[in-house]
């Protein structure tokens, strides 16, 4: 079940594109989240060198605060969430400096360590990691959250807490490179996880987001 909320922050004009449907990145995420061989080693590899390369200028380009709005806005309304929490993805942080008023303990972890080397949000911890194999043990995040990142369902499962919940951002809705829509996170993590899943989702300024939960 996948239940809809109203839209409570308006979007902004000039919503910027830079995905697509055709987008390369659009193919992998679909494939990682879909298919048990589509995160080879050499996929691996060209990912972490991807971000690498852009490090240098991530974050810097303006629009940081309107992009922090979608999960801003899930964490609001996305039904109560518990820790510890772990981000895949953090990148330099930005979504971080979100995340540490909200919760005790966050563990930022991303596959570049040239990310990493720029993190900027003070008070997590930090980890380079592959979010197919996360530095956790066994049913102990109560909160895993995903901005613009590539959702490993078994993993994500195999982390989450029982009630715990899996926090999925997409800050430029359907223009994210990394965008899977809600109910595709849903099915997916239901056909390579198991179990039966539910969420909530609603569009916030220019993107989109989804609390996703296994049902009891």
């Amino acid at each position: 079940m996948i239940r809809r909320l109203d839209r409570a922050v308006p979007a902004p004009p000039d919503r910027p594109q830079v995905g697509g449907p055709d987008h390369p990145m659009r193919r992998v995420t679909r494939q990682v989240a879909f298919e048990p061989d589509g995160w080879t080693p050499e996929r691996r590899a060209k990912v972490a060198e991807l971000f690498d390369g852009m490090a240098p200028t991530w974050d810097t380009e303006g629009n940081s605060e309107a992009m922090q709005v979608p999960l801003r806005d899930a964490l609001d309304r996305g039904g109560p969430l518990t820790g510890p929490c772990v981000e895949i993805g953090a990148g330099r942080g930005r979504g971080t400096e979100v995340l540490l008023p909200r919760f005790d303990a966050v563990l930022a972890t991303d596959l570049s360590g040239g990310m990493l080397a720029r993190f900027h949000a003070a008070g997590a911890q930090r980890a380079q990691a592959d979010a197919a194999a996360l530095p956790v043990r066994d049913g102990s995040v109560g909160t895993l959250v995903l901005v613009n990142a590539f959702l490993f369902p078994t993993e994500a499962a195999r982390a989450l807490a029982a009630g715990g919940a899996i926090v999925w951002v997409n800050t430029l809705g359907d223009a994210t490179p990394i965008h899977l829509p809600p109910h595709d996170v849903v099915a997916a993590l239901r056909e390579r996880a198991g179990g039966a899943w539910s969420a909530v989702t609603a569009e916030a300024g220019w993107g989109e987001w989804a609390v996703v939960r296994r049902e009891r």
